[in-house]
């Protein structure tokens, strides 16, 4: 690879979106960056660009544009209809240099979670992992931090550079990426204000999918560059795809989530038999916080909160749940959110649309009745 300079910040423009398709089918995280980065290059003035990878996959791009991109760029090559880490990060990084994004991100699944620092090593950048929260204008991200963190406010509004090889440096123009730190009990946010592009893997289901637009997706421009990839780029051969069926929870896409926490300790498989009750009246499913999954209560794919998974649902439902601020930063956008807990200073109760301050274990069997009951009724 020839030598590539990644220093003259001014060259480097556009937010780039790794798209992951899995034999020819989009993965949701996809649709969900591409939103976000429509947000992020908006502020930065500049254009949204889907990266996608494979073979024979152009006709993804428009399912794509519809969310947001101005351009696609497809890399089609036989070497790339199966995911390996050289032949994709090979043709990434050579793109990334003819090209020079500012910005690329990478969805926190497998493949993302291998990939993007992958790159970023081999490009010579910075990559902030599993995030949860993107902004560049700084305005934005002071309103962010002042509902988000303890820092004094006008700690927050005097912020505007930062202490770089001794020097200061403006973070106007940087994006600001936040991620749980320290097991979650600490929220760090991170620049690169050195190297570009700036690269982040972003934890699925946090960010918001837009609406889907026809006319963008129709509109959308497809941009094919050059690129060589042979056979000794790629140390692993795929034999053979094998998908293992494992029931998981299905957090992130549920409407109504019943969680459960530290307050079922007094019987959890009752508490939990009440919660899956619960769940299956509202046709939702079950989450837990995250000391039911360190107590091993529930299974891990059961854990809302930062360092569990992000959720949206119509309704959510914290039984037990004290509402300590890792466990509100995964659930605190859902649109309707009820709160049931003994202790009436619970954190959650101020985040809370309804709170019912009273014993899970009386009151969830009421309410599974009365939903019965309004169901019998119609």
């Amino acid at each position: 690879m020839p030598e590539y300079s990644n220093m003259q910040l001014e060259n480097y423009k556009n937010v780039w979106v790794f798209c992951e398709q899995r034999q020819g089918k989009l993965m949701p995280t996809d649709f969900e960056l591409i939103s976000e980065a429509r947000r992020l290059a908006d502020e930065l003035g500049v254009k949204v660009c889907g990266l996608l990878l494979g073979d024979k996959v152009e006709g993804l791009a428009k399912d794509l544009a519809g969310y947001g991109a101005d351009e696609i760029i497809v890399c089609e090559h036989p070497l790339l209809k199966d995911y390996t880490t050289g032949g994709y990060t090979t043709v990434i990084c050579q793109a990334i240099e003819a090209l020079k994004p500012e910005v690329v991100l990478f969805g926190a699944t497998n493949i993302g979670r291998d990939l993007g620092p992958r790159c970023a090593a081999r490009l010579h950048t910075g990559l902030c992992a599993d995030c949860t929260h993107l902004d560049v204008d700084m305005p934005t991200y002071k309103n962010f931090l002042k509902e988000n963190s303890t820092l004094p406010a006008e700690k927050i509004d005097g912020m505007g550079t930062a202490m770089v090889m001794g020097e200061q440096h403006d973070v106007s123009r940087d994006l600001k990426m936040t991620r749980p730190a320290f097991g979650g009990h600490l929220m760090a946010s991170i620049i690169c204000p050195r190297f570009r592009p700036a690269m982040a893997t972003v934890r699925p289901g946090v960010m918001k999918k837009a609406p889907f637009d026809q006319a963008k997706a129709d509109a959308v421009a497809i941009v094919k560059p050059e690129f060589t990839l042979a056979e000794s780029d790629i140390r692993t051969e795929v034999l053979e795809t094998v998908k293992a069926a494992k029931k998981l929870v299905d957090l992130i896409g549920a409407d109504y989530i019943v969680s459960v926490g530290r307050g079922i300790a007094s019987d959890v498989e009752g508490g939990i038999k009440l919660a899956e009750e619960l769940a299956a009246e509202l046709g939702g499913v079950v989450g837990g916080s995250r000391a039911t999954i360190d107590s091993g209560w529930l299974s891990a794919d059961h854990q809302v909160g930062q360092t569990g998974k992000t959720v949206h649902p119509k309704v959510y439902i914290a039984l037990g749940i004290s509402g300590a601020i890792q466990h509100k930063a995964g659930m605190q956008d859902s649109e309707c959110i009820v709160a049931i807990n003994k202790n009436s200073a619970a954190p959650m109760f101020e985040i809370a649309d309804y709170g019912i301050c009273g014993d899970l274990f009386k009151v969830v069997p009421m309410l599974i009745e009365s939903i019965r009951a309004l169901k019998a009724a119609k």
